[in-house]
């Protein structure tokens, strides 16, 4: 049974993200165009279905991943300009213009960002295969790891062995590391 349904009046979704307590919701859109980047990251009233707010990310990227801090009250955007930039999850939900994990591709694909389970890690794929591990305070690159020939798309941490990493790629191909 369909409980309630929210209209972005945008082209396609591309991720959900609940916020702490669940009294809001985020969702990332395709509907960049060369004079507007709103709507891009829309944050949503769970109860009412109404907009929040469509304008905290003034850039024009698409962001095919969004990602909790499993600690702290901040999310990340996996960028289609090879960076993933940083939030605060609480209203005014304000990008930390200080903060950017740089030095991955995403390059039009849709490429998965996730914190560790102690949010001291946020790994990501890349375009080139690769995936990357940041330091969440720092933002600078801590390891790469060569892990596909096609572009890895996903890279996630098991929720009860947090030394295990999963990772896909487009192709297909799965690998779990420790």
């Amino acid at each position: 049974q369909v409980l309630r349904v929210y209209k972005a009046a945008v082209q396609q979704t591309l991720d959900i993200l609940f916020l702490p307590e669940g009294r809001e919701f985020l969702t990332s859109t395709d509907a960049v165009s060369r004079d507007s980047a709103d709507r891009t990251v829309i944050v949503w009233d769970f109860q009412s279905a109404a907009k929040i707010s469509n304008q905290i990310f003034h850039e024009r990227y698409t962001c095919p991943s969004l990602t909790l801090h499993p600690k702290e009250s901040v999310f990340v955007a996996q960028t289609n300009g090879n960076y993933m930039a940083l939030f605060s999850a609480q209203r005014p939900y304000r990008i930390n213009k200080k903060k950017r994990y740089e030095g991955h591709k995403v390059e039009g694909f849709a490429v998965g960002c996730e914190f560790s389970p102690d949010g001291a890690l946020l790994v990501t794929g890349s375009s080139d295969g690769k995936v990357f591990f940041y330091n969440y305070h720092t933002g600078r690159i801590i390891r790469t790891l060569s892990a596909h020939k096609e572009a890895c798309v996903s890279a996630i941490f098991h929720p009860v062995l947090p030394s295990l990493l999963a990772t896909c790629d487009w192709a297909g191909e799965i690998k779990i590391w420790q």
